[in-house]
């Protein structure tokens, strides 16, 4: 028969795992499960190495991305945006852009550096890697489908620029009916004040559709 001590220590034990259990964040609206998807956009080598799109603090987001990979590679799509293969390319107003970027286009900076980082470059696969000539993936790629095909309602994003194509791939999941839940800490951009004004934006004005939490809340809550 146990003793009366040994029973006090159980209830300890278990008063405190319930505790760490309560203390845990939560998502507003509710855990994550099969049906959600992962997408990390544009973490690629032409926003991390020296370059007039350069994105300073990407690397400082890349160790929570590959938390999530780390668990979640098989749920994941990165998308990479490929630039104009050469100056004044691109329909409409895509053609002065670069005229204005022609120093990012293909032909003056290779075509390796579309790739992903190389540190999560090793997660594909089992992870998909959609190309976007654009800043959304919803009208050029087959995203969409893909997601259709896989039951998908759910949508993590990460990556960056979190003012740029992060915002067009959170808009477009938008108006699909996706619910949204964007990792905080595992967005990047390259102007500190609009970083913080887009996730004030997410927060405040699209409630309904976006969750905004940090990696360890989506970890702790994807079964």
């Amino acid at each position: 028969m146990p003793s009366v001590a040994s029973h006090l220590r159980e209830l300890s034990l278990d008063n405190s795992v319930g505790e760490k259990l309560m203390s845990m964040p939560r998502l507003e609206y509710g855990p994550l499960g099969h049906r959600s998807m992962h997408v990390c956009v544009d973490m690629q080598r032409l926003f991390a190495e020296p370059s007039d799109w350069a994105t300073p603090w990407i690397t400082r987001v890349l160790p929570q991305i590959e938390r999530l990979l780390e668990k979640r590679a098989q749920q994941t799509v990165f998308t990479r945006f490929v630039p104009a293969q050469k100056p004044g390319q691109g329909a409409g107003t895509w053609r002065r852009y670069y005229q204005r970027w022609s120093s990012m286009t293909i032909d003056n900076i290779g075509p390796e550096m579309v790739d992903l980082l190389p540190a999560l470059a090793g997660y594909c696969p089992p992870a998909t890697v959609i190309d976007k000539h654009i800043y959304s993936p919803w009208f050029e790629s087959h995203l969409r489908a893909l997601l259709v095909e896989r039951g998908i309602d759910t949508l993590v994003i990460t990556g960056g620029e979190t003012d740029v194509c992060v915002l067009a791939t959170v808009l477009g999941a938008i108006d699909f009916g996706y619910r949204v839940v964007l990792v905080t800490d595992a967005l990047c951009s390259s102007s500190d004040a609009t970083h913080d004004a887009l996730l004030t934006v997410y927060h405040q004005r699209f409630a309904q559709q976006v969750e905004t939490v940090e990696m360890e809340t989506v970890l702790s809550n994807w079964n």
